[in-house]
């Protein structure tokens, strides 16, 4: 994450500024709309979701949410490069962004070395509101007890290691009020797959799982299906899926409270994970060394542009314009009123 340190005024090119990191590439513009966009969804999203937080007496939430709102608020800018403070919050589209760009260079390599991987979904039946904290509790604690019991095995010489990657997800259901969390496995082998389920429906019983929810199937792009996984796991964050159409776009709905609830009970849990491996080590040593800047642009994020706007000029960054389908939904289509 590239952080900017402190400001040293708001007139452009006066006295100095320090920087720390690489910052970001400006020539890269359809990076930069894309960034812009990501803002402008996120700080609407996080509007809605501080007004449930004060509702429901969560400070610490209301916290978060304020602290992703001013994620990248103000940028500066020098030498073709971009710099600003991140939120580092899971459920910042922002900081996602690079996470997930992060995990992918991190574990792609050693994944594509999997000869044959298999893609596996795991649920159970939907829960309420009042049950998810526990069903997703049980999530983790279940896959984990599965992995680990395997491993033991491996070590006594009595069975194989299981090798993958997984990540946490919850879907809401808005006409039955209910939620659906589910894990998203990449396994190395049919093998791992198999047993995986297996045990998954041995372990929940058929009182709480049905063997037709699950799904197995065989990778066909290792890395599409590495970026589905490594994602934060909320689709209300990310459906309606914001690149349909006007038309399919404009009944779409976000239900704000359900994401709350969903937020509220992964607060704290792994969403990605290992098993079976060792993370990827470092070749080198990433180092973010501080830079004292004297000739720069200050830059401060403006909602009515959806862009950054020069605050000595006017002038705006990226050049982006929110599609109309895209305000219309954010606007209008954000459901306030579903627990």
């Amino acid at each position: 994450m590239y952080t900017l340190a402190e400001s040293g005024t708001n007139k452009t090119g006066q006295n100095h500024i320090i920087v720390n990191g690489e910052g970001s590439d400006l020539n890269k513009k359809e990076a930069l709309k894309g960034r812009a966009k990501r803002k402008t969804i996120t700080q609407i999203m996080m509007l809605r979701l501080i007004e449930v937080a004060q509702e429901n007496g969560e400070p610490e939430l209301e916290k978060s949410y304020w602290n992703t709102y001013y994620c990248q608020q103000n940028i500066v800018t020098a030498d073709g490069r971009l710099y600003g403070k991140y939120c580092k919050n899971r459920f910042c589209t922002l900081c996602c962004s690079i996470r997930k760009a992060e995990m992918i260079n991190k574990y792609f390599p050693v994944m594509k070395e999997w000869e044959d991987p298999y893609f596996l979904t795991l649920t159970v039946k939907s829960c309420n509101a009042y049950n998810l904290p526990k069903y997703i509790k049980k999530f983790t604690q279940g896959i984990q007890r599965i992995t680990e019991k395997h491993r033991k095995r491996y070590q006594r010489g009595r069975g194989k290691m299981l090798i993958g990657v997984r990540s946490l997800e919850c879907n809401f259901n808005p006409k039955k009020k209910t939620y659906n969390p589910h894990l998203h496995i990449i396994t190395k082998d049919k093998y791992t797959a198999e047993v995986l389920l297996a045990e998954w429906l041995q372990l929940w019983t058929p009182k709480f799982v049905n063997r037709k929810a699950q799904n197995l199937q065989r990778v066909t792009d290792l890395e599409n299906g590495l970026v589905e996984i490594i994602k934060y796991g909320s689709k209300i964050f990310t459906e309606p899926d914001l690149r349909k159409r006007e038309k399919e776009s404009s009944t779409a709905q976000i239900y704000i409270k359900a994401l709350d609830t969903i937020l509220t009970a992964m607060k704290g849990k792994r969403i990605f994970d290992r098993f079976g491996f060792n993370s990827p080590k470092k070749t080198t040593k990433q180092k973010f060394s501080a830079k004292l800047l004297s000739n720069y642009n200050e830059w401060e994020y403006n909602s009515k542009t959806a862009d950054w706007e020069n605050v000595a000029t006017g002038e705006l960054l990226s050049g982006y314009e929110i599609p109309s389908h895209l305000q219309a939904l954010l606007e209008n289509n954000i459901n306030t009123s579903l627990e």
